[in-house]
């Protein structure tokens, strides 16, 4: 479990130096996913889920 929370808060950090290095790209992007349709979103995000847990899988060895 605390690898767990260990990964949020990770992602928290990755977030935040986003928006703390390059905010204007980050509200560029935002407007940008606005525009998109949800289909091509989702579609973005499942391949984005299937790399990351790949991805898991392959560094934890399991």
């Amino acid at each position: 479990m605390s690898d767990l929370w260990a990964a949020l808060c990770l992602v928290a950090v990755l977030e935040g130096l986003v928006l703390f290095v390059a905010p204007r790209g980050w509200k560029r992007a935002a407007e940008q996913m606005l525009a998109m349709p949800d289909r091509q979103l989702r579609i973005v995000g499942g391949i984005v889920l299937g790399a990351g847990a790949l991805a898991l899988f392959l560094v934890r060895g399991a």
